[in-house]
């Protein structure tokens, strides 16, 4: 039996450090909570177009433009088609924009504590980047990121409301940072801003260096489909195109396209469903609060606590005991806090419950 051998690996392939996505596995009346999945199914209609279409035109590439879903996205954030972007999800729309925007001569400028892919598409194109610390409370240090960005930077990106945080920023905080860094891009990922965050949408006319990136798997519940889109000016979207259209010219299905245009117009499906998963984020923060943890404000589909007298990592291992799953993350500032994704009022009350015992 042969086994593979990193001689015939490119030189940098071995010195990646991967990103390592939350645990998906099949566990017996699992209640997941660790991968900010919604929990509700996604809209109807969404399901209906999908079907749709599966029965008609599979034999056909879609369209490479994704035309439909970018007019749909401009359509309900008052932009123009050209000024969006649709590809395989956020993370692939993420990873056009860092090979697009940020290898420049100057460092990429990110907060230490964030999504942590960002820093393997640094790794993985060669980029330059400084993480800028977040303060004692863990939010986001807008005036030393603007204040570094106005010695020189490659751009700045950041999540809005931050992960695994779920702490927001608003709309003049961001303005701030554009405004400190005009030469260089700007990239927004609102992947949760649908569950109480300000969207920088409305500054995409005022500022031609933002882009503002965006995710149907969260809010809209099609992380099945793997659905992402960016927007900004023309100039920003059409350089994107061009590292699409040098990677894979069709990054979007039919099935994926159709679903997700059906998702954009249920505005009803919408509303009703980011309502009761802000509604069960409040009240599970109070119970937590009352077991005793630090409950962070959040504005996501997730909250980030910890316990001051217990372990986090220990609590993670005794609720995957109990088929509970939440996310702990060993980096050093955070090693001590959970993010739970916010479940069913139900499945919410299952995972305090199992914690009251585990405390007892």
């Amino acid at each position: 039996m042969t086994t593979a051998v990193p001689v015939f690996w490119s030189p940098r392939i071995g010195a990646l450090e991967p990103y390592v996505p939350g645990e998906q596995p099949h566990i017996q009346n699992l209640v997941k909570l660790n991968t900010n999945e919604n929990p509700y199914p996604p809209s109807p209609n969404a399901v209906e177009a999908i079907q749709r279409a599966a029965a008609n035109g599979l034999e056909r590439y879609p369209d490479p433009t994704s035309l439909a879903l970018r007019e749909a996205v401009a359509r309900r954030h008052g932009l123009q088609a050209d000024q969006v972007f649709a590809g395989n999800g956020s993370d692939e729309v993420l990873a056009h924009a860092f090979f697009a925007f940020f290898q420049q001569a100057e460092p990429l400028l990110m907060p230490d504590v964030s999504y942590s892919f960002y820093k393997v598409y640094a790794q993985l194109y060669g980029i330059a980047c400084e993480l800028q610390p977040v303060d004692d409370g863990l939010r986001i240090d807008v005036e030393a990121i603007a204040a570094r960005a106005r010695r020189g930077c490659g751009g700045i990106v950041l999540a809005n409301p931050n992960a695994p945080t779920g702490i927001g920023l608003p709309l003049s905080r961001i303005e701030q940072l554009l405004a400190s860094c005009p030469d260089r891009v700007v990239l927004v990922d609102e992947a949760y801003v649908d569950f109480g965050g300000e969207s920088a949408l409305p500054l995409i006319g005022k500022y031609p260096n933002l882009l503002v990136v965006h995710t149907l798997s969260k809010s809209r519940a099609l992380a099945g489909l793997r659905v992402g889109f960016a927007c900004g000016q023309s100039h920003l979207i059409d350089a994107l195109v061009r590292v699409k259209d040098s990677f894979n010219s069709y990054p979007l299905d039919r099935l994926a396209s159709a679903g997700a245009v059906a998702a954009l117009d249920d505005e009803a499906w919408f509303k009703t469903t980011c309502d009761k998963i802000a509604d069960t984020r409040e009240g599970l923060s109070l119970q937590l609060e009352d077991l005793g943890f630090d409950v962070l404000p959040s504005q996501a589909n997730f909250v980030f606590a910890h316990h001051p007298r217990r372990d986090a990592a220990e609590l993670a291992a005794l609720l995957r005991e109990r088929a509970v799953l939440v996310r702990h993350f060993k980096q050093p500032r955070i090693a001590q806090y959970l993010r739970i994704s916010i479940g069913t009022r139900e499945q919410c009350g299952v995972l305090v419950q199992h914690l009251q015992e585990i405390f007892t």
